[in-house]
């Protein structure tokens, strides 16, 4: 499958190089090609248990003799979890010989967030194997870390190419896919936030990378069928949408397309699993079910919301009573919350907080206080400035 050819309008924005992306069956054959192609001779594989048995021992087979090579398996926590923290970037770090010219990710969001922190630092560019459809941070340069148990994103660098090989990406655990499925789905409330940051907070905006991203959005909702059987064509369509919200966010070196009060409930979720020294939950599940939510909250504050008699003076008073008419209309475009669950439950993934076993009082806690993870004038953030009461879910009435 080809990149569509509007995300090259955006270089223009962001002067930022694409990787070269293949993305169908077969893909891991033609590693190494490219990788001759680059003339690199000393390559560390980079990846985990699982992912391993699922392509790293393979690539290391196919890769040519004369290309030196090596394979790191990093080591998981107690949990049988590998995260992107600091014994797992020192293990990456320590292990790699001198003159390593290439690394190579052999896995899914978090080893690739490991591998192009390393890479960034060290300045060695690195190639993408994606083994599951599961994230659509592929091809952006954010690397989210965790430091001392806080979650930081680093901007780092982008991977010189990615073979996302669909035989391989069909044949992942089905909770990764739904995963994947979560994290695009994340992106109908995300273009809203993004919206109402430009109408209300006068935050950067690109309406050509909106549309690109919604179109990756409804073509993984029109096939939503095809992508829970598993079907080839189905899981390239979902691969294809995750890599271009990605190069969206490459190219705008943003992530605001692709991230709104959705995520931002996701990463308060994830930070409170860390203090706690719980296992963590996949990122794109826990996007998804905090999409609904979001959404539902939305539909209540635009029912609700009268602008014409605000009882809080903000600074956004008088941007909100301007443009509320066009954050209505975009409110009602919303899919109802019940269609978000019932299309998340058709791709096997988690549909409300009680199936990712995360209790209402995070929930709750999470609605008043997870705007404040970024700087970003969203409606979770808006609604935050204007309630007299602290936010309840389910939403009975919002106090504003």
């Amino acid at each position: 499958m080809k990149i569509i050819p509007e995300i090259r309008g955006l270089v223009q924005y962001g002067g930022t190089v694409l990787p070269e992306v293949t993305i169908e069956k077969g893909a891991l054959q033609q590693i190494p090609l490219y990788m001759e192609s680059k003339r690199f001779k000393n390559v560390i594989l980079v990846a985990d248990k699982n992912t391993n048995e699922a392509a790293g021992l393979q690539l290391s087979k196919i890769l040519p003799h004369h290309i030196d090579h090596q394979l790191i398996i990093l080591q998981p926590n107690q949990h049988g979890q590998v995260l992107a923290d600091e014994p797992t970037l020192i293990q990456l770090f320590a292990e790699m010989p001198p003159f390593t010219d290439a690394l190579i990710a052999v896995g899914t969001g978090t080893i690739h967030d490991i591998v192009r922190f390393i890479g960034y630092k060290m300045n060695i560019p690195f190639i993408s194997v994606p083994t599951a459809a599961s994230v659509d941070g592929f091809t952006s340069k954010g690397a989210p870390l965790l430091f001392r148990g806080m979650k930081q994103t680093v901007q780092t660098t982008s991977p010189l190419a990615v073979f996302a090989d669909v035989d391989l990406l069909a044949a992942a655990p089905k909770q990764l896919t739904a995963a994947g499925f979560g994290d695009i789905l994340g992106k109908y409330t995300s273009l809203l936030d993004w919206k109402i940051s430009e109408l209300i907070g006068n935050e950067p905006y690109n309406q050509l990378a909106s549309d690109i991203t919604r179109r990756s959005l409804e073509a993984c909702v029109s096939n939503a069928e095809m992508i829970a059987q598993g079907d080839a064509d189905g899981i390239a369509i979902l691969m294809q949408s995750l890599v271009e919200s990605g190069l969206v966010m490459l190219l705008l070196d943003f992530s605001r397309p692709a991230s709104g009060g959705e995520h931002h409930l996701s990463h308060f979720w994830e930070m409170d699993l860390l203090d706690k020294n719980e296992e963590q939950l996949l990122h794109g599940a826990k996007v998804g079910v905090a999409t609904a939510i979001i959404s539902e909250l939305y539909k209540q504050l635009g029912e609700q919301l009268d602008v014409e008699h605000l009882s809080i003076a903000t600074p956004y008073n008088e941007s909100l009573r301007k443009h509320w008419g066009a954050i209505k209309d975009l409110i009602d475009e919303l899919p109802d919350p019940s269609k978000l669950r019932k299309l998340l439950k058709t791709v096997g993934g988690p549909t409300t907080a009680v199936d990712l076993h995360i209790s209402n009082d995070l929930v709750q806690e999470s609605l008043n206080e997870a705007y404040k993870l970024r700087e970003r004038c969203t409606g979770l953030f808006l609604i935050n400035q204007f309630k007299q009461s602290s936010i309840t879910y389910p939403i009975d009435s919002l106090p504003i």
